[in-house]
């Protein structure tokens, strides 16, 4: 009996010494995932990339390629023979003055898309303050953005035509003028860089807007209890903090000006000396069938637009903005 139960606490004794099966460890690494896995892993973003990068190789670069084959051609954009010629195209391009000239017309808009930014700019910083209707003025701001640009130069086209639309309203107010809004190369151009102020502000618009209302609106609260007042929270807040959308604005201005084509072919045909470059280059290849001399002033454009985005970039370098 007594030796029983001596052997009972020993086996008792036993098992409560016995330490329970140890568990998964909480702060051990995982494995590496096998082959397979990894292998999914790093081919699973390229598929979803195969069909954008196909339209940008098959819309973009390949048109590219063969407008830079074509420009060293004499092709007239119709015969299937086409003629190596080397670098004659370039050389009559930078030969006749005649060609270059149109470039002077992108001064106009050179000078209409600075205008344009600083509307776009001044709106964009009284909207983002609590004023009464803006989301109304917002849509009336944007909307000319939305419509088509070739309404748009039908519409114009009425506006400035002798007593039209302009003529009409300057003379509620007593001005009576029998200008020829575009009879002149001068008044022309202005006329037209106009309507591509009002055409484009809407979208240099909307990017600063966005650009404001992304800065904490903490740093604004700060500044008035400093005594800030408006003009010191928009040198000091907003114009630092919208810089790389401000960069980027220029940039899409400058190319802008110098690619313009839409307004003044539809409003002028280029006539009365609003031909912008891009007008010349079309002209160049369907009307005087020289697609070869066409693509090389193409490439010309390209490599101007280029240029002046790289010297943008250099004088005005996108740094990383940290205002908090």
């Amino acid at each position: 009996m007594t030796d029983t139960t001596e052997a009972d606490m020993a086996g008792r004794r036993a098992v409560r010494r016995k330490e329970p099966p140890p568990g998964p460890a909480t702060g051990a690494r995982p494995g590496p995932p096998p082959p397979r896995a990894r292998l999914w892993r790093g081919v699973t973003p390229w598929l979803f990339l195969i069909a954008p990068l196909a339209l940008l190789l098959t819309f973009t670069y390949a048109p590219i390629i063969n407008m830079i084959a074509y420009s060293f051609t004499d092709w007239d954009g119709v015969s299937p023979e086409l003629h190596y010629t080397g670098a004659e195209n370039y050389t009559e391009l930078l030969t006749r003055p005649e060609l270059f000239e149109v470039f002077f017309v992108s001064g106009y808009y050179l000078a209409a898309s600075a205008l344009q930014i600083v509307a776009a700019l001044y709106f964009a910083t009284i909207l983002s303050f609590n004023v009464r209707f803006r989301n109304f003025f917002k849509g009336v701001l944007f909307f000319p953005y939305l419509i088509n640009g070739v309404a748009i130069g039908f519409v114009f086209l009425y506006f400035f035509q002798d007593g039209g639309t302009l003529d009409s309203v300057l003379g509620v107010f007593g001005v009576h003028t029998d200008h020829a809004w575009l009879g002149t190369p001068t008044s022309a151009n202005i006329s037209l860089a106009g309507v591509s102020v009002w055409r484009y502000m809407g979208l240099n618009f909307v990017l600063f807007l966005g650009a404001i209302q992304s800065i904490p609106g903490e740093l604004y609260e700060a500044a008035e209890l400093d005594g800030a007042n408006r003009w010191h929270q928009f040198r000091y807040i907003i114009a630092p903090g919208i810089k790389p959308v401000l960069s980027l604005s220029v940039i899409l201005s400058i190319s802008g000006s110098l690619s313009v084509f839409e307004i003044p072919y539809i409003m002028t045909g280029g006539a009365t000396g609003t031909e912008t470059f891009v007008i010349q280059t079309v002209k160049l290849a369907f009307q005087f069938n020289k697609t070869g001399l066409a693509s090389a002033a193409a490439v010309v454009l390209l490599l101007i637009v280029l240029a002046v985005t790289w010297v943008q970039r250099r004088l005005v370098p996108d740094d990383r903005v940290d205002l908090v």
